[in-house]
């Protein structure tokens, strides 16, 4: 123990676990103290958010670069495996306390108006709290397996709160999904896990980290490739990258400030933390980096286009979130680390106030509409128009975002998305594969800003498509919802300072701030340095990019001339293929889920279950008890004659195995002699 407010990192997670225990009975036993859950749900994570706060404040007081580990008790003492449940307090895990829980409170305060009318309404605080309980054992975790319960607890809590309204079976249909394709990615965990303790003997961070650069990079680093390989596997599935991002863009299924929990501070950030986490594993396999980046920057490009014609509103922001998802591995695989984090940090503020200022709006349609239009029709972009008249809050805010999100200086992703750029160009000056990947996430950059454009031209300029009788409803969202927004809209704005780099005059803060973690990665890794003239030019293609994709926006969607979508001609050819997601889903539908169902319900079911386990086993083996009892049945005569004579049969039968019968040669002696006394009558 330090003595320090650091000590205390144990309350974070213990508030947000308590919240759930106790909204957790009142969902049971007083569903409607709505007052009662909104103190406790809400309260728990102010309470934790201040926890982090100090922990924080008092780590940073230490001045240590080796981070503060806390044991608490021996959870898996088998010899020579040792895991403790023990969390651990260093650079990368207070920046992600911080994120985790502050984005969450806000995201919390958020839901009290968007849920008050939705009767499950503490059973929703309950599975938040819980959410954000599972994300900081993620985090704080100080050994890969209490990682993977939080890493497996957050999968669970998708699922509980992205089929949240279960009743319909597109919403559990989607819980579902997004709950298997994750287990996919699980199993790549738990195969590099083994493969770690096999290699290194510990399951501890700081002993696989210390011991990785002499044990795994022998025999041609093979064992550390695959390990990473499989981590990024399980990066591929929490953190939606090609091939396993189909579960995100159906997670929208769940209640809006649930999207921007998932897709801002907790869930998907997970796989980003534990690349940056395992920078020195990474580091130590330059083919899985290549991997990590090729795959970011790919996915990022490949969201990107779907995003363009997407028409709910909050399905492009899903793409958009796998589209940065992507930005941030480059980042990472790149082997820059801060950079990654960096872009990370800053997509929380203003990915959570896109989404959250999608819910003021889908919560001003649904009002507006009333019982007259569908769920669908609420969230179509074509259906809203001119809403910046009625909840002009709500607009300027999340043009805030939205230049953050397409890089215009000087707002928060401008910073954050360009050191990403330069650092995979710089690497490309080494290394020109990455040359590639910096031209992908350019293209992306070009399409981030054009199809952002686009949701705003649709949602809040051009004349009113909701209809005379909905536009009289519109209006701003309650305080409670619109208090959030204002906050996350300052975080986007001005949060770049955390990390301005040298270029811009500023001190790097996040950058030195992290060196403790990424330094030994760092080391490993080729240097790749670019002058002022370079960066400069980088700077000025970045910025023309993003304002090329804003201006052909405004200059290809006319907002006079958007119509509803009712009016609006069918999508055909390209655009269809966009619309229908490159039919992605339905390709693994066809390759994959279609032959699984039909393996599962033809041969596993119908023939070796129905037939071989019941008909030959279960069945067979009742059959057989009633064929015996028939036979014994038929013996049963009543007559003592046929009794002796079996008793006689029996007896001889038994005499003959004993004298005669005990074998070949076994029991009875020959010529040669006979057989040790203990052997006989065997």
């Amino acid at each position: 123990m330090t003595g320090t407010a650091v000590d205390l990192i144990w309350l974070a997670p213990a508030l947000a676990l308590l919240g759930f225990v106790l909204n957790s009975a009142l969902a049971l036993w007083r569903p409607t103290a709505k007052a009662a859950v909104t103190v406790i749900g809400v309260g728990v994570l102010a309470g934790a958010f201040a926890v982090g706060v100090a922990v924080f404040s008092a780590f940073a007081g230490l001045g240590a670069e080796a981070p503060v580990v806390f044991r608490y008790w021996s959870w898996m003492p088998v010899p020579p495996l040792q895991i403790d449940a023990a969390l651990h307090v260093d650079q990368l895990s207070a920046v992600m306390l911080l994120v985790v829980t502050g984005v969450g409170s806000l995201i919390h305060l958020f839901s009290v108006g968007y849920m008050k009318d939705d009767p499950a309404y503490a059973r929703y605080f309950a599975y938040l709290n819980l959410f954000i309980f599972f994300m900081l054992v993620l985090v704080l975790g100080a050994n890969f397996p209490v990682m993977f319960v939080g890493w497996e607890g957050v999968g669970l809590c998708s699922y509980l709160l992205i089929g949240f309204w279960f009743n319909e079976k597109v919403n559990a249909d989607a819980g579902k999904k997004a709950f298997i394709v994750n287990r996919i990615g699980d199993f790549g965990f738990l195969v590099a896990m083994f493969i770690i303790f096999w290699a290194t003997g510990s399951l501890d961070f700081q002993d696989v980290f210390a011991r990785a650069p002499t044990l795994l990079a022998t025999g041609g680093g093979g064992a550390v490739t695959a390990i990473t390989l499989f981590l990024f596997l399980g990066c591929t599935g929490k953190s939606a990258q090609i091939p396993l991002y189909t579960w995100l863009p159906d997670a929208m299924q769940g209640p809006t400030p649930v999207s921007a929990l998932i897709h801002a501070a907790t869930m998907v950030t997970a796989g980003v933390y534990l690349v940056a986490r395992c920078n020195v594993l990474f580091a130590l396999a330059p083919i899985s980096g290549a991997v990590v980046a090729g795959v970011g920057a790919l996915t990022a490009l490949f969201a990107a286009t779907i995003a363009l014609k997407q028409w709910d509103i909050k399905r492009v922001l899903a793409y958009s979130t796998i589209s940065q998802l992507g930005y941030m591995f480059v980042g990472v695989g790149t082997g820059a680390m801060a950079a990654g984090v960096f872009h990370l940090v800053t997509h929380a503020f203003f990915k959570a106030l896109l989404f959250l200022g999608s819910g003021s709006v889908i919560y001003a349609m649904h009002h507006a509409y009333h019982a007259t239009h569908s769920h669908e029709d609420a969230q179509d972009m074509r259906n809203m128009g001119g809403l910046r008249r009625h909840m002009p809050w709500t607009a300027a805010l999340m043009w805030i975002a939205t230049l953050a999100i397409a890089g215009v200086p000087p707002l928060s992703g401008f910073f954050s998305k360009d050191e990403i750029l330069a650092a995979a160009f710089a690497r490309g000056t080494v290394q020109p594969a990455w040359f590639l990947f910096w031209g992908l996430g350019l293209a992306t950059a070009l399409l981030t800003a054009f199809y952002m454009t686009r949701l705003m031209l649709y949602t809040f300029h051009g004349p009113n498509r909701t209809g005379a009788d909905a536009e009289a409803h519109l209006h701003e969202a309650p305080w409670v919802m619109t208090g959030p927004l204002l906050l996350l809209g300052v975080l986007s704005a001005v949060g770049g300072v955390i990390n301005t780099p040298e270029l811009w005059s500023g001190g790097a803060w996040l950058h030195h701030w992290l060196e403790p973690v990424t330094k030994a990665g760092a080391a490993l890794l080729p240097e790749a340095h670019l002058s002022h003239a370079a960066e400069w030019t980088l700077v000025a293609i970045a910025v023309a990019v993003a304002v090329t994709g804003i201006a052909g926006a405004w200059r290809l969607l006319k907002p006079e001339a958007l119509v509803s979508a009712r009016a609006a001609p069918p999508e055909r050819g390209f655009a269809k293929m966009l619309r229908n997601k490159w039919y992605v889903d339905e390709i693994y539908a066809f390759f994959i889920v279609q032959p699984l169902a039909w393996i599962s319900r033809e041969i596993l079911w119908k023939r070796v279950d129905q037939r071989v386990l019941d008909g030959a086993g279960v069945n067979g083996a009742a059959r057989g008890a009633r064929a015996l009892g028939w036979l014994a049945s038929r013996m049963q005569t009543g007559q003592v004659g046929i009794y002796v004579t079996l008793f006689v049969v029996g007896v001889l039968a038994i005499l003959w195995r004993v004298v005669g019968g005990g074998g070949a040669t076994g029991g009875r002696c020959t010529p040669a002699g006979c057989p040790p006394a203990s052997s006989r009558g065997r």
